[in-house]
């Protein structure tokens, strides 16, 4: 028996219940009749139902029955229907598992993680409301719909990560976000416009009916396949949600909010969401070369070049946030390398490990009494048992180790790029090839520093508020501790996924037909043919890595890391002086930032500017608006002294008036 869309409806508006409550009744707006222990209670088990009914509804469509109807019809134009729907299907049920888990996790975590911060309820309403987003979202079945659950995950991540409004710092993250988040938004409505414009229909089915004819036509007025700019404006929108190069600069800004946050919405929801949207788009993407090419090659750049920055930072959220824009860069190589189930399935894996490591650093920042700075850490691995052994294996798993999760997902993102057959592929596979040792790097980096060696936070001396991080919110002195285990349970609950999952899931997912009649890929694209033929269980994939250059990669990325950071830490320093001018280029992050706060938006406030002295209060108001004024005037000074007041003035003005008709009059020819 398949399931009802009461429960998917129970799936997606518990959440919601959730946030309207403790957001209503915990915060103050009306009251305070829900406490701090009544709000954690009642978001969390609004998010625990979501994750029992998504888990349910996966099992049912293992079984066979998937679900494609309207719920309710939100308007009618013409002949256009607006509609709430679901898709459920194996892409929309796992991705409904990985969200409601992940959240589940991030929410029992923060009772630690933010109980002395006085917006605690506040913070809950945010993140069930943030779950309920994402939960539309990825449940659509509409383009409308799909743009709503967009939109929504934008709004609530702008709340949250200017959570704590009070610091200008995370309000201009906000900003910064919510801006450039804009900007991919405009190419995925121009995305959704052209393709509701030429088949007039926002239904997923019905869009991808009609994709050979679509395949056909051109752009109006130009040789343009109308389906490659299509697709470029959708991915467009991808790259401001998943953080693509030049995109991505919002991301490691939106570490001001708190840690828990950062789980959620980098690791398994917000930032996968473009990701999710290309794979579900596949019957258009596959059948444009051109715009397969430009999303490799964006996901090659992020791969390697974002992954690079990562090994300069020293704060331990920025390393992570780094290391997910690597990640989604190779989440996006797979994509254009037509191996869309790759995608995913990396998406599934780098969920649980990611949101691990950002648990696991949010529970060092705890330890550390909020300092984040890894250069006044080390030696930790005694004093935080729990938070370093799964801290240890969500880096096994991001670095690719045999037989963890991300090994089976990257690897065979490294190989899908070396067997596509688009323009940029061969870019794409060494790219992704040096982004192995790069993540190796600094994965270790942060790993030894923090973990083994010197014990360094004596020296800066924990009563005192210099080097303390962004998420420091009154906790001070004492040497590090064990968090409390609302922290580290989640830690521990992570970690097992992070482990295990990928060899569990590899073969149905990429070779089991999990995705059929989901995902389209057209014979000219042979990725997913060449990897199938290649397979032969994950036992001996595993074991067959340690003869590829991949795991070697992983390895001296690890050496290096260790004898630089722990044998001889003078070494870095020395790179760091004989390498200045490129040190000086990643400190500056490539100069996007520069970029954009110089020349983007330096040149959008002199337009402005200029816009408003010329046009606003040139032609507006001085012209249109004061100038008819002064005319009004200007007619009623003259018209004021023909009204004298003398009789005889006027009379003698009806005079002119009538002989002036007259001889109008007598002069007109008959």
């Amino acid at each position: 028996m398949s399931s009802s869309p009461n429960l998917y409806l129970l799936i997606a508006l518990a959440p919601l219940a959730g946030a309207i409550l403790a957001g209503l009744f915990g915060t103050g707006f009306l009251g305070r009749p829900i406490g701090r222990r009544g709000s954690h209670i009642i978001t969390i088990l609004g998010v625990l139902i979501s994750t029992v009914g998504s888990v349910i509804v996966l099992g049912d469509v293992l079984n066979g029955h998937t679900y494609d109807g309207t719920v309710y019809t939100w308007s009618l134009i013409g002949q256009t229907s607006l509609e709430i729907g679901f898709l459920i299907d194996p892409l929309s049920a796992m991705m409904m598992v990985v969200v409601t888990s992940v959240s589940l996790m991030v929410h029992i975590y923060t009772i630690g993680y933010m109980a002395d911060d006085p917006g605690y309820q506040r913070f809950f309403s945010y993140i069930s409301l943030f779950t309920f987003s994402m939960l539309m979202l990825v449940m659509s079945n509409n383009m409308v719909q799909l743009f709503f659950g967009w939109e929504a995950v934008g709004l609530v991540s702008y709340l949250l990560i200017g959570f704590w409004y009070t610091r200008p710092t995370a309000i201009f993250a906000n900003m910064k976000a919510f801006l450039i988040n804009r900007v991919g938004d405009f190419g995925f409505v121009l995305g959704i416009g052209l393709l509701f414009a030429y088949t007039g229909t926002m239904h997923y089915a019905d869009v991808f009916a009609q994709a050979d004819k679509l395949a056909g036509q051109t752009l109006p007025g130009t040789d343009w396949m109308l389906l490659t700019v299509a697709c470029i404006c959708l991915f467009i929108g991808a790259m401001g949600k998943s953080a693509q190069v030049p995109l991505h600069a919002w991301l490691p800004d939106s570490m001001e909010g708190p840690t828990p946050i950062s789980a959620l919405i980098h690791a398994a929801t917000m930032v996968t969401a473009g990701i999710f949207m290309v794979a579900r788009f596949s019957p258009l993407f596959e059948l444009s070369d051109v715009a397969l090419s430009f999303v490799i090659v964006i996901g090659a750049i992020g791969a390697l070049f974002l992954g690079i920055l990562g090994i300069i930072q020293n704060d331990i959220k920025r390393v992570v946030a780094y290391s997910t824009l690597s990640q989604l860069g190779y989440m996006t190589v797979a994509l254009g390398a037509s191996a869309y189930s790759v995608a995913i399935f990396h998406l599934m894996t780098h969920a649980f490990f990611k949101a691990l490591l950002f648990l696991g650093a949010g529970s060092v920042i705890i330890g550390m009494h909020h300092d984040q700075d890894i250069r006044n850490m080390g030696g930790l691995r005694k004093y935080m048992p729990i938070t370093w052994i799964t801290f240890l294996l969500g880096t096994l798993a991001l670095v690719g180790t045999p037989f963890f999760s991300g090994f089976y997902s990257k690897e065979h993102i490294i190989e899908a790029a070396g067997a596509a057959g688009v323009w940029g592929a061969d870019f794409a596979y060494y790219a992704t090839l040096i982004g192995v040792f790069v993540t190796s790097l600094y994965s270790f980096r942060v790993y030894f520093l923090v973990f083994h060696g010197k014990e360094r936070f004596d020296a800066h001396g924990h009563d005192s508020h210099a080097g303390h991080g962004h998420d420091d919110h009154g906790h001070h002195g004492g040497a590090p501790h064990e968090s409390p285990w609302v922290v580290t349970l989640p830690l521990v609950l992570l970690a097992i996924p992070s482990v295990v999952i990928g060899a569990w899931a590899v073969n149905p997912m990429l070779f089991g037909g999990f995705f059929d009649g989901v995902i389209t890929v057209l014979p000219q694209h042979p990725a997913m043919a060449e990897l199938a033929e290649n397979w032969h269980g994950w036992v001996a994939y595993g074991l067959h890595a340690f003869q590829t250059l991949p795991f070697w990669l992983v390895v001296a990325g690890a050496v290096i890391s260790w004898y630089c950071y722990l044998v001889n830490p003078k070494v870095p320093a020395a790179i760091k002086s004989g390498l200045s001018g490129v040190y000086k280029l990643l400190d500056n992050k490539y100069y996007v930032d520069w970029i954009n706060e110089q020349v983007i938006a330096r040149g959008a406030r002199c337009l402005g500017h200029g816009l408003w002295q010329s046009g606003d209060r040139g032609l507006i108001d001085g012209v249109l608006v004061n100038g008819s004024a002064r005319v009004v005037g200007w007619v009623a000074a003259v018209s004021r002294h023909l009204q004298s007041g003398f009789i005889y003035h006027y009379a003698f003005a009806m005079i002119i008036g009538i002989m002036a008709l007259i001889t109008f009059f007598v002069l007109i020819p008959q």
